[in-house]
């Protein structure tokens, strides 16, 4: 008998989308369990077939499956913009599953994005709590303070915000520019580049070059390639099941 579980974790698990999104379909009144319309996302269900989204039964479940993936700057990270921007899953290369990212790298960023076929996954590593630390290379316009530099080890408040702690490191400068390399864990949005500007500092490129144990390494820009099963279960099994997951998601 499988675990009873929450309707939006399943529904996520199963790679539909994630699990905020889940929740706002059973908000929408999009989801059934038993042929009944859901009003709460909490509802606890110990087999997924007696959900459905749109009329239609949760895909069987597969192993859950993780990717690397090299973001061109350019791309947005989201399904669908409003503004006809081209977008991560215009560009994915052919071959892969329906998959959602892990976190977002903003239109002018690039690097390393992580793809799942796992909503619960997805989310899972990206909260605070699982410790994962994003690094990043940046390219900065400005004279950089090391002593302000240092600082943010501290965590500093921006405008009312409070960040956490981040390991910022200059890597070397040339002209009007410098290379730095900064390390957190939060994931704020544009959190990076608010820490530069506060600084007075203006980013002019940002290259997200780890996200936890995995990197961003010789990958080439635009290709993506799956994490060894093995190695998957190695960096999360212990804290999440990962023998069968989510099927796939739209691109």
């Amino acid at each position: 008998m499988p675990e009873p579980q929450r309707v939006a974790k399943l529904i996520a698990r199963a790679g539909l989308c994630s699990r905020r999104d889940a929740e706002r379909l059973i908000a929408e009144g999009r989801v059934k369990l038993d042929n009944k319309v859901l009003t709460s996302p909490g509802v606890v269900v110990d087999e997924p077939a007696r959900i459905k989204v749109d009329g239609r039964p949760l895909p069987a479940r597969e192993r859950t499956r993780l990717w690397r993936y090299h973001k061109p700057a350019g791309l947005v990270t989201t399904a669908r913009d409003p503004q006809g921007r081209p977008t991560v899953f215009d560009r994915l290369p052919p071959g892969l599953p329906r998959v959602l990212t892990v976190g977002r790298l903003d239109l002018t960023s690039e690097g390393l994005l992580l793809l799942t076929n796992d909503g619960a996954l997805a989310r899972h590593l990206e909260l605070p709590s699982t410790g994962w630390v994003r690094r990043y290379r940046v390219r900065v316009h400005g004279r950089v303070d090391p002593a302000r530099l240092a600082k943010l080890a501290e965590g500093v408040t921006v405008d009312g915000v409070k960040f956490g702690p981040v390991e910022a490191r200059l890597e070397r400068e040339k002209g009007g520019n410098a290379w730095l390399t900064m390390a957190l864990s939060e994931g704020r949005n544009r959190e990076v580049r608010r820490l530069c500007e506060s600084m007075g500092l203006a980013v002019n490129r940002l290259i997200r070059v780890a996200y936890g144990p995995f990197q961003l390494g010789l990958l080439p820009r635009g290709e993506a390639e799956e994490v060894p099963a093995r190695v998957l279960k190695d960096q999360v099994g212990a804290v999440y099941d990962t023998g069968g997951a989510g099927a796939d998601r739209r691109r």
